[in-house]
């Protein structure tokens, strides 16, 4: 289904549709760009529909659990409060300046205007980010194009239509495909007519991306990442058992399907025994919070259990089951390796546990320093800031509460860049006199 200027049509129209939208861009570009407010009021009227339940029909396919997450977010994250506080806080002022006087040179008036087009390319793994992602699009004052995930169930395009449904005079900006990520050619069409392509995913969709994007039309990635955990003498961190308890909680409730997600759980030593101890004492915690999550829906269990299954077949392959260095639990398990290696674990609650003394961590994170994201940090409060400031200087982004690893937070940039910004351009105008 293709969602273009307000109407559906079948997805056999892609490429009369594309052609005509070639047309029908530049009438577009020369009216006023779309104001913050106009989408601002449509989101939040999203936002009201969705507590009172409107919305309900097309969340049905989701956990219970994930659905009351995803409302008691929608009560701060799409008010229109926080809007504008986002607005303000990625954009800074949006006025109009004039430089000063310096003589012998033209005084120039300074404004950030829309790029044009982005066409964005969302991932799948995020129920909500194809909607965010055009919004994004939307508040910045750019026509959108999306391309939707091959995972997406529909719930986006029926989002997106709300939009229109809010406030029409969004139609002309919105253009939404459901194009294969086999069809190069569409993609490239589409790519053709955009001054950016805003693309989420894996380093291959990524690389492929790149072979499409035109010379000249701006690449704004959003790629994978990794998180991990960093944990620095935890017999002296205070409140250590509430730390564990949290840091299991998000292993089991993320199962370390996100970027934000756990993957490493390093420890300062380089002692192996201390893996293992660490290892031994962090287990029942974690068994405890993949019990109390474990879900009831059959096809999450059927995808958790396949998942898990393939792993334990590769471990066969190399006799991981005979190595005292796998603990295993039921639906989890704790791997224990003797190298620093950031890497990305089996993931559904199976977990590495690597050495990381202190002074190699510059070294060991260079590696690893296109994948830098999440540091989740326990130790105690007297070396917060030490650790942290280092975690920085060797490419982190974001250093958190284990508990928050995955959190959003009011205010934040994503991959240490705002997004708005990136879809804006700055414009120099000389003034005569």
């Amino acid at each position: 289904m293709i969602l273009f200027a307000g109407k559906t049509y079948e997805s056999s129209e892609q490429n009369r549709l594309l052609e005509e939208l070639k047309e029908k861009i530049p009438s577009i570009l020369q009216r006023e760009p779309l104001q913050p407010g106009l989408i601002i009021d449509a989101v939040d009227s999203l936002r009201t529909d969705l507590l009172a339940g409107k919305f309900d029909h097309l969340l049905e396919d989701l956990p219970e659990d994930i659905v009351a997450t995803y409302k008691k977010q929608a009560v701060t994250l799409l008010s229109r409060e926080h809007l504008w506080m986002k607005v303000r806080t990625e954009l800074g002022d949006t006025g109009e300046y004039v430089t000063d006087k310096i003589e012998g040179f033209s005084r120039i008036r300074v404004k950030k205007v829309p790029l044009g087009v982005i066409f964005h390319i969302a991932a799948g793994n995020m129920d909500f980010l194809p909607a965010y992602s055009l919004a994004e699009g939307l508040l910045t004052g750019n026509i959108n194009i999306l391309k939707l995930p091959s995972a997406d169930n529909g719930l986006s395009l029926q989002l997106i239509m709300k939009f229109i449904e809010y406030s029409p005079e969004l139609k002309d900006y919105i253009y939404v495909f459901d194009t294969s990520s086999t069809d190069i050619q569409g993609m490239r069409k589409m790519a053709d007519l955009a001054n950016a392509v805003s693309v989420w995913g894996s380093d291959m969709a990524i690389e492929a991306v790149r072979g499409l994007a035109p010379t000249g039309v701006k690449l704004i990635e959003w790629g994978q990442k990794l998180g991990f955990c960093y944990v620095s003498d935890p017999e002296k961190t205070e409140d250590l058992d509430k730390k564990l308890e949290g840091l299991a909680e998000h292993i089991a409730t993320t199962k370390q399907l996100l970027c934000s997600s756990c993957q490493v759980i390093y420890l300062d030593t380089d002692d192996k025994a201390a893996l293992r101890s660490f290892a031994e004492c962090f287990m029942p915690y974690l068994q405890k919070a993949v019990d109390a999550n474990a879900t009831q829906e059959i096809g999450i269990r059927a995808r958790d259990t396949l998942t898990a299954y393939t792993g334990r077949l590769k471990g066969y392959l190399g006799k991981e089951e005979r190595n005292e260095d796998v603990l295993r639990g039921k639906g989890m398990s704790l791997l224990i390796r003797e190298d620093s290696k950031l890497e990305l674990s089996p993931m559904m609650c199976n977990v590495l546990i690597k050495p990381l003394p202190r002074g190699d961590i510059t070294k060991v994170l260079y590696e690893g320093r296109c994948y830098l994201q999440t540091a989740g940090l326990i130790c105690p409060s007297s070396e917060r800031e030490k650790i942290t400031e280092l975690l920085i200087r060797a490419g982190l982004i974001r250093v958190t509460e284990v508990a928050d690893m995955s959190a959003y937070f009011p205010g934040e940039s994503h991959d240490g860049e705002y997004a708005l910004d990136r879809y804006t351009r700055i414009v120099n105008i000389e003034q005569e006199g």
